[in-house]
């Protein structure tokens, strides 16, 4: 269904890939065509959607697009002027990888948009986190994303045995992220504050040319770790 097929505005949330030349493979036919049918959009990162948009062949010129950013550095009276923006059009949200509003701050539109009575309407793409648990062989009836964990390490070894304890408590799968640059730290952290029987996943360049998702225990990760530097990763944890 297309946007100008609705009398009232309307939100689109709209999946990006998450991976360098993949959009072929992850972003439905008709995903695209409904974006095509779009000239405002609230995104993350105007420089990223614009190139996104010159992809797919918008047939709007980039110039004419209306474009808000939310995003960590959106003040409070920034957030004001977005009401009466979705209000106008229909609009779609774009975060600058995955799927709007997980891990994302679009989740805060939204809820606007639903207080002010405005449809929601979800479309198909990728998400790293789905895609990593579906992989994974851990439990997928029972799991927690955490998001990112602490940077200083003290509290993050604190963290790291929190969440060991909360999976065997609970049987849950506990998934987690870092900022890229920072991945090697961090799975270090992991593999040398775990039990060794507990299970780690690494899912690294989701759907990429040189995508990584494998599942061992600690002890067996002790042997020899992946090179994950600067390459985005998640990581799933299960004791």
């Amino acid at each position: 269904m297309h946007p100008k097929d609705k009398q009232m505005s309307v939100i689109y949330l709209i999946p990006t890939p998450i991976s360098e030349n993949s959009l072929q493979k992850v972003i439905p036919e008709y995903v695209i065509s409904i974006i095509k049918n779009l000239d405002q959009f609230v995104v993350e990162n105007i420089r990223h959607a614009r190139r996104y948009l010159a992809k797919i062949e918008h047939p709007v010129s980039i110039d004419k697009i209306k474009f808000i950013e939310l995003n960590k550095h959106t003040t409070d009276q920034e957030f004001e002027n977005i009401l009466p923006f979705i209000r106008s059009a229909d609009t779609g949200i774009l975060s600058e990888a995955g799927v709007p509003c997980v891990a994302d701050p679009g989740s805060k539109i939204v809820r606007l948009a639903h207080a002010n009575s405005i449809s929601v309407i979800p479309l198909v793409g990728p998400s790293s986190i789905l895609l990593a648990l579906m992989a994974s062989g851990l439990n997928g009836q029972s799991f927690s994303f955490i998001g990112y964990l602490p940077v200083a390490r003290k509290e993050r070894l604190e963290r790291i045995k929190k969440l060991e304890r909360t999976s065997g408590k609970k049987n849950e799968t506990q998934i987690f992220i870092e900022t890229p640059y920072r991945n090697m730290q961090l799975l270090i952290d992991v593999i040398n504050c775990c039990n060794d029987e507990t299970f780690i996943t690494i899912a690294s360049d989701i759907t990429g040319s040189n995508q990584l998702i494998l599942t061992k225990r600690v002890k067996q990760w002790k042997k020899m770790l992946p090179e994950l530097n600067k390459i985005p990763t998640i990581f799933l944890l299960q004791a």
